[in-house]
């Protein structure tokens, strides 16, 4: 994390810059506010530390520059001891901390280490929104070219331009929140307001005032006025007290058609048919006049590979190692596993599989044992017929190798044994272009 430090004193700036960086901080040093400002702007991936008493722009000035250009920049202020009041109205105005001179070293470390996270935090949030805002990245998030994820994206893309509510049902872990994101990406009410609400994360008084106010001072508007024009999800939706689920049913009806405010109720029961005998009949029809069901990962075929390898690659990077070598054995365990914890169980394997790789012990097999070992016999997925598992296995190897070598035919057709021709028609069955890999 970078550490930006202004003050016209050079020896000050100097001093400081030097016990930072022996802190592990990138460093950058300045004269003045005014050349600060060339090199500071809304994305600065740090920490602002300003002395408050230069020539030209002062540190208060300074501050209010910064605020104006990004209100989430961590701004620590250097005063001396008459500057105190006017730190404090710093604080006021936006600043994170200050110290005055002459301070304490370890004191500076401790607050741009806290400062500094509050910037990663900040930033990962706006990348998180951005991306959330993104039709075209979530949709590519939705990974699989089973016949059942073409479908899900096709629905998704069909129902995000209508107006009616939605139903989304799945089991857990299958990515029934990404798709409420998509739905509300790919459509007109992308770029308006995208509220959330658990269902069961509340009592029923709570929920009450959250949704449908009345709004008590200090409290935001009602989630229901607040989404007015974009979408409103409510997870959990078969936890929504019976109360509570007259007055959304009511709340929908004075919406009239289109919708004001769309909702898409997220349910996490564990069949289908319990979602609608906990809700009201006439709620559940409103909602489930669109509807979408999420497959489960074991019906979903060589996805599974895929998944397998995308999210092995991500980690390996994340934590510095090399990606994992599945082998046939092993991708026919993964095809076989019952995964009752859909794509997100996948992805806490694979991460383990990595860590595991990166000490040199364990195997992708024992991991998939210890996940297992507990299921009755009868709740095993049924195997399928060996072809499957070939063709399965053989496109994770071409996709797998393509990657490596960064779509160079010569060097794949080398490492796979295979002629030209040969490579262009398994290519061309299991749908991989080698534009993908360029």
């Amino acid at each position: 994390m970078r550490i930006a430090i202004i003050d016209d004193e050079q020896d000050m700036r100097q001093s400081i810059s030097q016990w930072l960086a022996l802190s592990g901080f990138e460093t950058e040093t300045y004269a003045s506010a005014e050349e600060a400002l060339k090199s500071i702007n809304a994305d600065f991936p740090g920490v602002i530390v300003t002395d408050v008493k230069m020539p030209g722009m002062d540190g208060m000035a300074f501050l209010k520059r910064l605020m104006a250009i990004d209100s989430g920049l961590p701004v620590i202020l250097i005063t001396g001891h008459g500057d105190v009041p006017m730190a404090v109205e710093a604080m006021r105005i936006g600043a994170y901390d200050f110290m005055e001179k002459p301070f304490n070293p370890d004191r500076m470390t401790d607050l741009a280490k806290r400062a500094s996270q509050q910037r990663r935090l900040t930033l990962d949030n706006r990348a998180l929104r951005r991306e959330l805002s993104d039709g075209t990245v979530l949709m590519r998030k939705l990974i699989g070219s089973s016949p059942v994820m073409e479908r899900l994206r096709e629905d998704i893309l069909d129902l995000g331009q209508a107006d009616g509510h939605v139903l989304i049902t799945g089991e857990t872990g299958t990515g029934k929140t990404l798709v409420a994101h998509a739905l509300h990406a790919v459509g007109p009410r992308a770029g308006k307001t995208f509220a959330t609400l658990s269902c069961a994360a509340h009592d029923e008084a709570a929920l009450a005032a959250m949704l449908f106010g009345p709004v008590e001072a200090g409290q935001d508007v009602p989630l229901m006025e607040q989404a007015r024009g974009g979408t409103l999800v409510l997870e959990d939706i078969e936890s929504l007290p019976h109360p509570l689920q007259a007055r959304l049913l009511t709340a929908i009806n004075d919406q009239g058609t289109p919708a004001e405010t769309r909702i898409v109720a997220i349910c996490n029961a564990p069949e289908p048919e319990n979602c609608e005998s906990a809700l009201r009949p006439d709620l559940f029809y409103r909602l489930a006049a669109m509807r979408i069901d999420l497959p489960p990962l074991r019906s979903r075929g060589e996805d599974i590979l895929t998944l397998f390898t995308r999210f092995g690659e991500q980690f390996a990077e994340e934590y510095g190692t090399d990606p994992l070598e599945v082998s046939a054995q092993e991708a026919a365990q993964l095809l076989q596993a019952p995964w009752h914890g859909n794509v997100r169980q996948l992805i806490n394997i694979a991460e383990r599989a990595i860590l595991q790789q990166r000490r040199g012990s364990g195997s992708i097999s024992s991991l998939l044992m210890s996940e297992t070992a507990e299921i009755a016999p009868q709740q095993i997925s049924e195997g399928k017929p060996l072809k499957e598992y070939v063709e399965a296995f053989e496109r994770m190897l071409i996709d797998n190798t393509m990657r490596r070598h960064r779509g160079s035919i010569a060097s794949v057709m080398d490492e796979l044994c295979l002629p030209r021709r040969t490579l262009n028609e398994k290519m061309a069955k299991y749908g991989l272009s080698r534009s993908d890999y360029l």
